[in-house]
């Protein structure tokens, strides 16, 4: 399992840095526009791996390629669905509110993830609610500096919240009964589909816009997405739901530190303690979950 944290971990990383390539590339290209472009990237960078395949699977219900192929394929396609409405109504929804409070309530799938998971028959074990608890907390203390207000665009991203649990629940059961590999270029695929579609509708889609945020858009698609979401789905394989959401959670502190060290971004006191808070979080669901 402790392999299993370090790729989760890992990809917390790459996320959290991934935010500020993020905030520069939407300065040439819609949200919509830059996801479809990355997420198709993504995809061309993990197609060698993908068709040569897991070497290890670990499936139920026999070996019948047929079946095995079919289950990637639905459930690849079901996984880059979610993965598209989370990533669209976050998007969405930092048109409308602050960077802080979406990141909050975003992180709050740290808290959807275990509950959703008792009615799928998941026990996290009092390690996992105490971490999932102090995750949510430290996520206030980093994230939400201002006043409280319920601004228009809290509501989109409390949305996509669950909808960033529900993608974590469902490779949590999809990733030991498939090609891991198989089934996380199946749903960047999905995803990439759909958010190109949706950019054709919405947004004026450009060559020389896409050209400007050509460095971000490299970084999102190659680490963000070739990389860190290939290695949520190979975790997953061994790591419980909620264990996983806590640890992809620390992607706010490793956010906040790649602003510190790359905007010149100032933390202050009350951040440190949040991430201290989601550190203890993770630590307690490592230990005792």
């Amino acid at each position: 399992m402790y392999r299993s944290d370090m790729l989760l971990l890992i990809a917390a990383i790459i996320w959290g840095s991934a935010f500020v390539a993020q905030r520069v590339g939407m300065s040439y290209v819609g949200p919509l526009t830059f996801n479809g472009v990355r997420f198709a990237l993504g995809a061309l960078v993990l197609l060698p791996f993908a068709w040569k395949g897991d070497r290890h699977p670990l499936v139920q219900g026999g070996d019948d390629p047929k079946k095995l192929l079919w289950t990637v394929l639905w459930g690849g396609g079901l996984a880059g669905v979610i993965l598209f409405s989370g990533a669209t109504l976050q998007q969405v929804g930092l048109v409308y509110t602050t960077a802080g409070k979406a990141g909050f309530i975003t992180g709050l799938y740290v808290i959807i993830v275990p509950l959703m998971g008792l009615f799928l028959g998941h026990q996290p074990g009092w390690g996992g609610w105490a971490g999932a608890g102090m995750a949510a907390v430290g996520l206030y203390l980093l994230s939400v500096t201002e006043a409280w207000t319920f601004a228009p665009g809290d509501l989109w991203e409390l949305m996509g919240a669950f909808f960033w649990a529900a993608h974590v629940l469902i490779l949590g059961w999809l990733s030991p009964r498939v090609d891991r590999l198989k089934l996380a270029w199946t749903q960047y695929v999905v995803c990439s589909v759909l958010s190109l579609i949706g950019a054709g509708f919405t947004e004026n889609v450009s060559i020389d816009g896409i050209s400007g945020a050509l460095i971000p858009i490299l970084y999102g698609g190659v680490l963000s997405v070739g990389i860190a979401y290939t290695l949520q789905v190979v975790a997953q394989r061994h790591a419980p739901p909620t264990h996983a959401a806590i640890i992809l959670s620390l992607e706010a502190v490793f956010a906040a530190l790649a602003g510190r060290i790359v905007l010149g971004e100032i933390l202050s006191l009350r951040a440190l303690i949040g991430c201290g808070f989601m550190f203890s979080g993770m630590l307690s669901a490592l230990l005792w979950s």
